[in-house]
């Protein structure tokens, strides 16, 4: 029988989960055994797991779990060179050359493990099967423009952290929009059509805020584009590859313009295709926003796990997306999880 062994998140400010109770109750329906770890942070309660008729574990025993059983979770696991001998799934960031990631791919190649890389579950036209994409968005602007609101007192952006349910996100952030006095700042979305910029846009309209939305249209004559500098905010969608041009280049620094605030929502500064070369680490849920510019202000927000801020949001609108994928787990030599193995196999070849 598949076993579905979902494991507690380990990394510090992750409640998320990628199966919920209704997601658990469809996989046993339909012949796939689910065991689901204790958790002290998860934002859904594990009594409807329980109701459900899961299998209940101690929080991270998953490594003593049978060696048959599927890991699931969704961020990293703690760095601590261990082998990996289980099929895992969960989001490696392994495969474009990270130095963690060649490290945890060893982990797995030692002992004859597989990673099944969320990021990389595409159907049959390359198009991935389910993203946090919306809610990465929605949470990038929420906090970008709590650094706009910031400014506007002479200060930087205050520690950030899990919120409720979005109402109380919005109801915090429009109370600090008013407290500035100003009217409501102006901004871009690069990559608007996609799931990150759909959200970051629908934030910004929730909040009074005036949007330009760009896509590829918008952006396909490389630059530069004077109009990003015109704006307060600047809202990056779009996630770095070979090709994409630069919206915001370091002589911006010194360069007259309107623009205080950037959210660098796909948060890739390692990487040589950052569209946003002004800044070189991720910021985090303790200081969101780094100054790059002090003449006039430049603030970045760089944070990575954007989506945790909304932990049940997110979580439901991604194990939605996931679940049909999940109920293919009898056979792992198909569709999504073929794939997902046979780019697994690329990256770990001698």
């Amino acid at each position: 029988m598949t076993h579905l062994w979902v494991r507690a998140e380990q990394r510090l400010n992750e409640d998320r989960v990628g199966l919920t109770p209704k997601g658990a109750k469809a996989l046993m329906d339909a012949g796939i055994k689910v065991t689901v770890e204790e958790s002290s942070v998860r934002a859904i309660p594990l009594q409807g797991y329980v109701d459900a008729g899961c299998d209940i574990a101690p929080e991270n025993s998953w490594p003593q779990a049978p060696a048959d059983a599927i890991i699931f979770g969704l961020k990293e696991l703690p760095e601590d060179g261990t082998p990996l001998p289980h099929r895992h799934i969960m989001f490696g960031h392994a495969f474009k050359g990270q130095h963690s990631g060649k490290a945890l791919l060893d982990r797995f190649k030692a002992v004859g493990g597989t990673l099944y890389d969320l990021e990389y579950l595409v159907d049959e036209a390359g198009r991935r099967v389910a993203a946090f994409g919306y809610w990465a968005g929605y949470a990038g602007a929420a906090v970008t423009l709590k650094t706009w609101a910031a400014q506007q007192h002479g200060r930087s952006c205050g520690p950030v952290g899990v919120y409720p349910n979005k109402d109380s996100l919005l109801a915090e952030l429009s109370s600090e929009l008013d407290a500035t006095k100003s009217d409501r700042p102006k901004a871009i979305v690069i990559g608007a059509l996609g799931r990150v910029g759909t959200g970051a846009a629908d934030l910004c309209e929730a909040m009074g805020v005036q949007v330009t939305k760009w896509d590829m249209t918008e952006t396909s004559s490389g630059g530069p584009f004077p109009e990003i500098l015109n704006h307060d905010l600047f809202l990056n969608c779009i996630f770095a590859r070979p090709g994409t041009p630069v919206f915001v280049p370091r002589d911006a620094l010194t360069t007259p313009r309107k623009l205080t605030a950037i959210g660098d929502v796909a948060c890739d500064p390692d990487s040589d295709y950052n569209p946003v070369p002004v800044y070189d680490r991720a910021t985090t849920w303790e200081e969101p926003a780094l100054r790059v510019a002090n003449d006039p202000v430049l603030d970045v927000m760089a944070i990575d796990n954007l989506p945790s801020m909304l932990p049940v949001e997110s979580s439901e609108d991604y194990a939605e997306q996931l679940l049909p994928s999940l109920l293919t787990l009898v056979d792992l030599d198909a569709g999504v999880w073929g794939r997902a193995a046979m780019t697994f196999a690329e990256h770990t070849k001698d």
